[in-house]
Parts: C-alpha cells; sequence; structure tokens
C-alpha cells in the first residue's frame, strides 16, 4: 500500500499546537490528505493530547507563555510514547523569549523533524544570527547547513526553500516540486510543517516520510496552479489538490534529486 493511501486508510491524529493564522489552514490541509487534526494550545490538555496522537506538530508562530508550556508538555509525552514530534521553529533567533523556548525543546524534546524556511535553519545551524519571519528565506538553501543542523539535533530536517532539502544529517535529498504561488498565501510553511505529521505517523524512516511529505505538497501546489487564478483561488485548488491527490499522482510527477 502506497503511502498517501495508508494515510487514508489509518487516518492519523495529528496534533498540532500551531498559531492563529495557521490553525484552520492546516486542519483543513490535514483533513484533506486523510488526517484526523486536532488543534489546542493549552497546558491542560496538552499532555493528554501529547501521549494519544500519531503525531505531534509544534509550531512557535503566535508564541505565548502558555503555548510554549503546552509544547514543553506535549512534545515530552510524546516522547514518553514513542509518538513522533515535529518542530517549526518560526521566527527563530527574532526575540529571547522565542529563542528561548525554541532551544528549550530543541534540548529537552526529541524530533522527528524540523521543518524550517532556509533563514531559520541557517540559524539553528549558528551561520545566520536572526530570522524575523516566516518569510525570512535566504537566497541559497544550502544542504550542508541542514546537514550541520540535522547531525546537531539528531533529527531529519526539512529546509525550504526555492529548493526544498532534506537530510537526516548523512542522505540528502533536493526537492524540486513546488509553485511559488506558495510565497504569496499565509501560512503555506505552517501547513506543510503540520502535513509533515501523518507521514511521519506511517513511515518508519523519518528521512523517507520528509522526502515524500514535500514532494507530495509541492506536487499539490503545481496541481492547484493549474486551476487557479492567483492566491485567492489557489488556496481552495490547494485544499482540492490535497484532497485528490495519489501516490500514483506523486510517482509521477515527482521532482527528486539524492545527493
Amino acid at each position: 500500500m502506497g503511502v498517501i493511501a495508508k494515510i487514508k486508510e489509518d487516518k492519523p491524529f495529528i496534533f498540532n499546537i500551531t498559531n492563529e493564522v495557521a490553525s484552520n489552514f492546516a486542519a483543513n490541509g490535514l483533513i484533506a490528505i486523510g488526517a484526523s487534526p486536532a488543534m489546542s494550545h493549552t497546558p491542560r490538555e496538552a499532555k493528554d493530547y501529547g501521549e494519544i496522537a500519531d503525531a505531534v506538530v509544534l509550531n512557535l508562530g503566535t508564541l505565548t507563555e502558555d503555548r510554549g508550556e503546552a509544547m514543553l508538555k506535549a512534545g515530552k509525552a510524546a516522547n514518553e510514547n514513542g509518538i513522533p514530534v515535529i518542530l517549526d521553529p518560526i521566527a527563530v533567533g527574532g526575540t529571547d523569549f522565542r529563542t528561548n523556548i525554541i532551544n528549550e525543546i530543541l534540548t529537552t524534546v526529541k524530533l522527528a523533524a524540523i521543518r524550517a524556511n532556509a533563514g531559520e535553519i541557517a540559524v539553528l545551524a549558528g551561520t545566520l544570527d536572526e530570522a524575523k519571519g516566516p518569510d525570512s528565506i535566504i537566497q541559497e538553501n544550502d544542504p550542508e547547513i541542514a546537514k550541520t543542523v540535522a547531525k546537531k539535533y539528531d533529527t531529519v530536517v526539512i529546509s525550504t526553500g526555492e529548493v526544498d532539502v532534506v537530510t537526516d544529517g548523512e542522505r540528502i535529498a533536493l526537492c524540486k516540486n513546488g509553485h511559488e504561488m506558495l510565497q504569496n498565501i499565509t501560512a503555506s510553511g505552517c501547513l506543510l510543517s503540520s502535513f509533515v505529521g501523518p507521514f511521519v505517523s506511517v513511515v518508519d524512516d523519518f528521512y523517507e516520510a520528509g522526502i515524500y511529505a514535500v514532494t507530495s505538497y509541492g506536487i499539490a501546489a503545481e496541481l492547484a496552479m493549474e486551476k487557479a487564478a492567483g492566491p485567492g483561488t489557489f488556496i481552495p485548488a490547494l485544499l482540492d489538490a490535497l484532497y485528490f491527490l495519489t501516490d500514483e499522482k506523486v510517482e509521477k510527477y515527482k521532482q527528486v534529486q539524492e545527493l
């Protein structure tokens, strides 16, 4: 059975602590691919959800003290139960408050994957001082920088840019699917971070899961732009493309180069 077919059959439960801007879009995207999302940010139920989810996504978008506490609780509970955790360290280095919480997650929670733009990955690698926001993408998405972060935190890194990089610190893949229209809507990166959740829940090799997730998402964007006229029509077209995405379409359209 193919990966997407497996997701649609299993309907993995993906617990998201994300931001107001992304919450609705990420939930709809997860439902479209066949997953079952939960969106919550209260510390009071983070541990419970972290224990029963099939994957946990921690998105640092609109960060508060409560969300930071909830992320740590959910991440640690997931670790104790063998559940994969994905981190989206939005704007790492931008403020001390944000960076301190990200560093605490990185040092106390074992991560299945870090999904961030190339600028944020460069901050984690120590080659850039700060990433001011989700649009802070440096010109070159250097695979070696992503590889450094993967080794540093013993995780899979998905570094997004014009060409996306997926690496586990040893293996490296360049994923070339996608469309620039993704840069013209809000929360497209946040949805991708959540989107990784169902893939790591059904594929044991998180590196392969990351490649499949990024490639599938990029192909859906390409197919969406065949029908969309601009950003306003692109969003529903993207959700439609995710809903109708199949393993056969991924195999047909994928553009992946392994180094």
